[in-house]
């Protein structure tokens, strides 16, 4: 109980022979200096305004992804089936797909799941993405299994890249379900 005791007087006292060594002269003041600190660095608002409102030397160059220039996807252009294709470019590490439609696929040797969006055939603006393996990838691939046909998914997920392809990882999966007219 005496030790903090004995330490906050050390504390105290170390800070008032601080307050008392500098004198008077070191307490703020009421009222404004009539002489600016320094006389020479006086501004008026208007050049104060104007040196703020002047562009910034550019010394250096702006950041550039750590990428370089958006790589162009390695399954479109010359890469994909139809002659022809357009060349696109992958998307942007943590970019989103929401609510996207297509059908669960494979690689051409069959290796890796992809997610193959839904066009109309002739823009071909979104190749395929590689399918990160998970949970959501195991209940698509039993949807299909259990339907014993192709079927159609609503998908939302975040994209990811490496070495020119954008790869899914899931978040969300639905079954889009088939709407036939009955009459």
């Amino acid at each position: 109980m005496r030790m903090p005791l004995v330490i906050g007087l050390a504390v105290f006292a170390a800070f008032t022979s601080t307050a008392w060594a500098e004198g008077p002269t070191s307490r703020p003041t009421t009222r404004p200096s009539t002489q600016p600190a320094n006389a020479a660095q006086t501004l008026t608002a208007e050049q104060m305004l104007s040196q703020m409102l002047k562009p910034a030397p550019s010394a250096s160059r702006p950041l550039t992804a750590a990428g370089g220039p958006a790589a162009i996807d390695k399954s479109s252009g010359s890469g994909a089936v139809p002659p022809d294709a357009p060349a696109v470019t992958v998307l942007r590490e943590g970019s989103y797909i929401v609510d996207r439609v297509g059908r669960l696929t494979y690689t051409k040797d069959g290796s890796q799941p992809e997610f193959t969006f839904e066009s109309d055939g002739k823009t071909l603006k979104d190749p395929p993405m590689i399918i990160l393996a998970n949970l959501k990838l195991v209940a698509m691939e039993g949807a299909v299994g259990a339907a014993n046909r192709d079927l159609r998914f609503r998908v939302t997920g975040m994209v990811t890249e490496y070495h020119g392809r954008n790869y899914l990882l899931l978040e969300k999966v639905v079954v889009v379900q088939d709407v036939t007219q009955q009459f």
